[in-house]
């Protein structure tokens, strides 16, 4: 039974990255788009606002699919092993 919840854990946690990354590519796509529009129309450049608005919220959607990993304890203890690998085939 441990192993089905670790596959249903992993299967959600691939379904809400996936979302996340739907989530970016129409991000890119459409302020692709009104970056192109605007830049048509001239100044102001007021596409700008609207980048930045979804763009946090799209922060807080990467920061909930990262599950805490990022800088967190996980990323630590692989920046840490990193480091002192680096050192050691360097001779130090």
């Amino acid at each position: 039974m441990e192993e089905d919840e670790r596959r249903e854990r992993a299967r959600a946690h691939v379904q809400k990255l996936r979302g996340f990354y739907v989530h970016l590519a129409i991000y890119l796509i459409v302020n692709a788009g009104l970056a192109g529009l605007n830049l048509v129309a001239g100044p102001p450049h007021w596409f700008v606002w609207p980048a930045l608005g979804w763009g946090i919220g799209l922060l807080a959607h990467g920061l909930s699919v990262s599950q805490g990993r990022f800088l967190g304890p996980e990323w630590e203890e692989r920046k840490i092993r990193e480091h002192h690998e680096r050192e050691r085939n360097e001779g130090r």
